[in-house]
């Protein structure tokens, strides 16, 4: 039954000559086979476009100027053919039955609107850093209550606390390629958090979720990342795109609203951090004084308060 579920995995890469051919490779060697694997190469200068070519005709690859990854992932589901789509980025892998998993799910829970799952979180010397469901309450109560089972189900009523910290990441979330194109697909107005942009409008569009609990993939730490080479800057992108939630989504479901205005909070807290540890103070009580207009009065307080005293 779970051959039936087709799926589009795309990959975009910026100058990823070194690890882009692990990614494809753990995508090739998955025991539920890809409908078809397309590289977007975003105007990549280095070496990449030849080890994209070693794979031959295994891989469908697209050439594009540099327009940043949510543009190269757009460009992918463009041309994609299967009925749903699945993501993976050129530093990061899959484990070989990351697919196969989401499918057989699909296949028993045929109303399910978007299926996410666990992953683990590695350096670049390997070492286990953690794993994503266990950074949430909402994860770790998952997991343990689908110890007996492949999977967990996410209800509507769930979705606020998923939206307010979720799990799981763009290389274990997996959606119908109708819905993507409904939801005009990622952002290409954020340098980060364009991941949780794309997935809190399709929290707002869906009512069933399934949770695949253990790992299906690596996220790999770098330091020269976008979210670690300016840490200031990232989570003022992160503010900004929660914002923007906030302001678009007012038709939402309640649950959703509230995820959002709860997430929206982490953000402003997570700005002032960063800029306190940078002896940014007013900034970073700047940051968070919006607060006390959006939230419950006692917590603002106590957030602002917080970052006053540094």
């Amino acid at each position: 039954m779970a051959a039936e579920v087709s799926f589009s995995v795309v990959i975009p890469v910026y100058n990823g000559e070194r690890t882009v051919g692990r990614a494809i490779q753990s995508v090739l060697e998955q025991s539920h086979p890809a409908l078809e694997v397309i590289v977007v190469n975003d105007g990549s200068t280095d070496g990449t476009g030849d080890v994209l070519s070693a794979f031959g005709d295994r891989i469908r690859v697209l050439n594009m100027p540099n327009r940043g990854v949510s543009a190269a992932r757009n460009t992918g589901v463009e041309s994609a053919r299967g009925d749903w789509l699945a993501f993976l980025d050129a530093d990061d892998w899959y484990f070989p039955d990351r697919l196969k998993c989401h499918a057989d799910l699909i296949a028993s829970e045929p109303e399910i609107d978007f299926v996410t799952g666990d992953f683990e979180y590695r350096s670049d010397d390997g070492r286990l850093l953690g794993r994503s469901m266990e950074r949430t309450a909402l994860g770790r109560s998952l997991c343990a209550g689908a110890a007996e089972n492949p999977w967990a189900i996410l209800e509507r009523d769930d979705f606020g606390e998923f939206v307010e910290s979720h799990f799981g990441d763009t290389h274990t979330l997996s959606l119908p390629r109708t819905t993507f194109r409904k939801l005009e697909g990622y952002s290409t107005a954020y340098r980060v958090c364009e991941d949780v942009h794309l997935l809190v409008r399709l929290c707002a569009v869906s009512r069933r979720a399934g949770v695949i609990c253990r790992p299906l993939a690596v996220y790999l730490i770098r330091p020269d990342s976008a979210t670690r080479t300016d840490r200031i800057e990232a989570q003022r992108e992160t503010v900004r795109a929660m914002e923007s939630l906030e302001r678009t989504l007012t038709g939402s479901p309640p649950m959703i609203r509230e995820g959002v205005r709860r997430g929206l909070r982490h953000a402003r807290l997570d700005l002032a951090y960063a800029l306190l540890r940078e002896r940014h103070r007013m900034a970073a009580v700047s940051a968070v004084l919006p607060l006390l207009r959006s939230g419950p009065m006692v917590t603002a307080v106590r957030d602002v308060l917080s970052v006053v005293r540094g």
